[in-house]
C-alpha cells in the first residue's frame, strides 16, 4: 500500500505500486525513493509515517516527519529551509550514537519540508506503562540507559527539550532505550517553522525553567527525572506536583506495599530539584552518583523490594537491571536431582520416545545433536521445531501467547530429549524448578542459570554451550520474541503443568 502525505488529500490510501495518488494526483515517492505507507502519529510540529527505501534491495522501513510550514512567503521558506538543512547537520552527527536514530535524508518537495530518520521498532515506555508501573530495578536500568546518551547530545551542544515516555523506544531488536526526536524542538524554533507561541515540549514534563522559555543539560535531566516517576506510579506528574511548597510528592503514589531505596530516591529527589543550583547539572554528575552504588550494594537493596515484572499485553521489551555475579550468594544453592520427577512440568513420556510426532514433526535431528553433545547446533534446531510446531516460518520469535499454544507432545518431546542427553542439566523443566525455586524472580532466575536480564543479539553471544554451564543454562531464550518477552518463564511453567495434567488423565 502508498500513502499519499498531502495534507488536503481525502482518501491517501493507493497501491503498492502506484506513483501518483489517485484522489489528489500528488507524488506518491518523496525524493523519488520513499514510498510512505501508513501514518505513525501526529503532534504539533506535523506528522510522522512509516516508509520504504526503494532505492534499496531490501527496501528496509524508515520514518518520514513531516513538519508543518505556516508561513508562505517564498523568501522566508527558502531561508527557513537553509536554516534546517544547516541545523540537520547536528542530527546526522548524533546517529553515530547506537540509541539515537540515524538521519538519512532532509529535503523539501511540494512546499513540504520532510526529515527521513531510521525507523526503531518496538514499544515506547508509553505503551509499556500502560500496562504496569516499573520497579526499582527497571528505574535504575532506565537511568543507566539513557544518562550517557544525553551526555553525548549535550557533548555536541544538543538539547533534546522533550524527554517524556513517548520519545523512548526499547528497540525490538536488541532491548537497549532508544531516544527519539533529537533536536527537533531546537531545529524547528531556530528555522522559525513553528506557529507562533508555540510551547516546545510537553508541559508535564517540562522543567520550571524552559516554562520561562530557558533551556539548559540539566532541563533534560529534569524531564528524565519527572519520567522515572511517572513509569513508577503511573500518576500524570503534574498531579504530583505542589505548586504552593515547589515540591513532589511522588512517594505518596507509589504503588500500594512499593518501597524505594535511599539511594534512589536521593538521585531521584535531585532531579526534580525546582532551583537550577539544587539540581544536577550534567548527566556525568548523576552517572557518578549511581557508580557510587556498589553493583552489591544496588543488588542487596532490590532484594529487599517485591519484584514488579511489567505483564503487557502487547509484549514487555523491558528489561531488569543486570546485577553483580555476586548477588548469586545471596541465594541458597539448591541441587535437581530428576527433573523428570518434579511434580510441575513431569514430562509422562515414555522412554524410548516416538521422534516423530503427531505434527509430523522429526526429532531425530534434535536427538543427533544432543547424543553427540553438540548443544549450539541443539540450540539452534529446538528453536526451528518450536516453529514447525506453531506453523511459523523458521526463525520466527514466539510472542509469549504463542508458547501456551504449544502442542503438549512436541512441547514435552523437545523438553524430555534436552533433560536425557543432558543428564538432568538442561531442559524446559529443569529451568521451571530454578524458576520455582526463586520463587519466580526473574533477576534471581537469570543470575542462578547465567542469563543477562535484558534480551538482545548480545545477551545470545554470553551463552555458554557447554554442558559445564549452570543447571538450566539451556535451551536459550533465543527463540522468544516480543515485549513480553521476560513473561516467557510464566508461559513454559504454566504450560508445562498443563501438559503433565493432560498425560496424567490420559
Amino acid at each position: 500500500m502508498s500513502y499519499c502525505v498531502n495534507p488536503e488529500c481525502r482518501q491517501p490510501q493507493n497501491s503498492s505500486t502506484a506513483k501518483f495518488c489517485l484522489n489528489c494526483g500528488s507524488h506518491l515517492l518523496l525524493r523519488q525513493r520513499y514510498r510512505p505507507i501508513e501514518p505513525l502519529g501526529k503532534g504539533g510540529f506535523g506528522k510522522t509515517f512509516l516508509a520504504v527505501d526503494e532505492d534499496l534491495p531490501s527496501q528496509p522501513r524508515c520514518a518520514v516527519k513531516q513538519f508543518q510550514f505556516y508561513d508562505r512567503d517564498p523568501e522566508i521558506f527558502q531561508k527557513a529551509l537553509e536554516l534546517f538543512r544547516q541545523e540537520a547537520i547536528r542530527l546526522d552527527e548524533l546517529g553515530n550514537h547506537p540509541q539515537i536514530p540515524n538521519l538519512l535524508a532532509c529535503f523539501e518537495q511540494e512546499t513540504q519540508i520532510y526529515l527521513v530518520q531510521e525507523f526503531i521498532e518496538g514499544p515506547t515506555l508509553k505503551q509499556e506503562l500502560d500496562q504496569n508501573t516499573y520497579s526499582e530495578n527497571q528505574v535504575w536500568q532506565l537511568l543507566q540507559d539513557l544518562l550517557p546518551v544525553l551526555q553525548f547530545i549535550h557533548e555536541h551542544r544538543v538539547i533534546h527539550r522533550d524527554i517524556k515516555p513517548e520519545n523512548i523506544i526499547r528497540r525490538q531488536s536488541d532491548y537497549k532505550l532508544v531516544l527519539i526526536d533529537f533536536g527537533i524542538a531546537k531545529l524547528l524554533t531556530d528555522t522559525a517553522l513553528l506557529r507562533p507561541a508555540t510551547l516546545i515540549g510537553s508541559q508535564d514534563y517540562l522543567a520550571p525553567e524552559q516554562m520561562r522559555g530557558k533551556v539548559f543539560p540539566a532541563s533534560d535531566l529534569y524531564s528524565l527525572g519527572v519520567t522515572c516517576i511517572r513509569m513508577m506510579t503511573q500518576v500524570p506528574p503534574l498531579d504530583m506536583y505542589d505548586c504552593h511548597t515547589e515540591r513532589w510528592w511522588w512517594r505518596d503514589y507509589l504503588p500500594k506495599g512499593t518501597t524505594i531505596s535511599t539511594e534512589l530516591g536521593k538521585i531521584l529527589d535531585k532531579l526534580l530539584q525546582t532551583h537550577l543550583n539544587q539540581r544536577y547539572s550534567f548527566a556525568v554528575e548523576v552517572l557518578q552518583d549511581i557508580q557510587a552504588v556498589s553493583p552489591l550494594t544496588i543488588a542487596e537493596l532490590n532484594s529487599q523490594q517485591p519484584q514488579i515484572i511489567p505483564n503487557l499485553s502487547n509484549g514487555d521489551n523491558s528489561p531488569n537491571l543486570s546485577l553483580s555475579p555476586t548477588f548469586e550468594a545471596q541465594i541458597s544453592p539448591k541441587v535437581f536431582t530428576n527433573p523428570l520427577q518434579h511434580s510441575t512440568g513431569a514430562v509422562n513420556l515414555n522412554w524410548p520416545l516416538n521422534l516423530i510426532s503427531l505434527k509430523g514433526i522429526d526429532y531425530h535431528k534434535l536427538q543427533d545433536f544432543l547424543s553427540s553433545k553438540k548443544w549450539q547446533a541443539a540450540d539452534r534446531e529446538t528453536w526451528v521445531l518450536m516453529c514447525q510446531a506453531l506453523s511459523l516460518t523458521a526463525g520466527t520469535q514466539l510472542e509469549v501467547s504463542q508458547i501456551y499454544q504449544l502442542p503438549c507432545e512436541d512441547l514435552q518431546i523437545v523438553d524430555r530429549l534436552w533433560v536425557h542427553y543432558s543428564q538432568g542439566q538442561f531442559g524446559f523443566s529443569v529451568q521451571n524448578q530454578v524458576y520455582q525455586s526463586v520463587k519466580g524472580d526473574y533477576i534471581r532466575f537469570c543470575d542462578r542459570v547465567n542469563w543477562p536480564t535484558y534480551n538482545s543479539a548480545t545477551a545470545l553471544s554470553q551463552l555458554k554451550f557447554s554442558q559445564q554451564a549452570p543447571q538450566g543454562h539451556l535451551p536459550s531464550r533465543s527463540w522468544v520474541g516480543g515485549v513480553q518477552w521476560v513473561r516467557h518463564l510464566d508461559a513454559i511453567s504454566t504450560r508445562l503443568t498443563q501438559c503433565s495434567n493432560i498425560s496424567t488423565r490420559e
